[in-house]
């Protein structure tokens, strides 16, 4: 009988525990700035340019390429990590902005449709990121630059519930860092 409620004490407490774990579903960053500019339009604040890090430069170029940034989303086709080859396309001009940047680091962000429950979603968004890492590899990008993350269906471009919807919200997505 002791052991009875020791037991239920220890599966409420991990209950418990799993629940504050698990909390509110991550949120993507948005609207991140990227520098400020300053009076002259130069981006820098007014610093010298010797104040001026390397991070400060990319910072500067990603804002100057737009809201996209300078690195282009892949996209896959339903229930698929396999690449493309307009994905494999993208990814090459990515490597290509990549190596003319070599100080910059980028996250690249797993993404897939509603369809499909959370963890099967979350564990495929990880397919998805690590195939555009490693062909951008391949290509010559160091891996120590590039880290993956799954928001598996968490955060859709588009919340329709048609193939048009689904097939933006089935991406990988390139998030310049520094």
């Amino acid at each position: 009988m002791h052991s009875n409620k020791f037991y239920g004490g220890w599966l409420i407490s991990v209950l418990l525990l799993s629940l504050g774990l698990i909390g509110c579903p991550k949120q993507s960053p948005t609207g991140m700035t990227y520098g400020t500019t300053s009076s002259t339009g130069s981006g820098t604040s007014g610093m010298d340019e010797t104040e001026i890090g390397e991070g400060d430069r990319i910072q500067d170029r990603v804002q100057q390429d737009g809201e996209g940034g300078p690195l282009q989303d892949v996209f896959f086709s339903y229930d698929s990590f396999e690449l493309s080859e307009e994905a494999r396309q993208t990814l090459q001009a990515n490597a290509d902005w990549l190596q003319s940047n070599a100080e910059a680091k980028v996250e690249i962000e797993g993404h897939c449709d509603e369809r499909g429950t959370s963890e099967y979603n979350l564990a495929l968004g990880a397919k998805r990121a690590r195939a555009a890492q490693d062909y951008l590899t391949t290509l010559g990008v160091p891996a120590e630059r590039l880290s993956v993350i799954s928001y598996g269906e968490e955060l859709p471009q588009c919340t329709d519930a048609n193939e048009s919807c689904w097939q933006r919200n089935r991406r990988g997505h390139f998030s310049v860092l520094r």
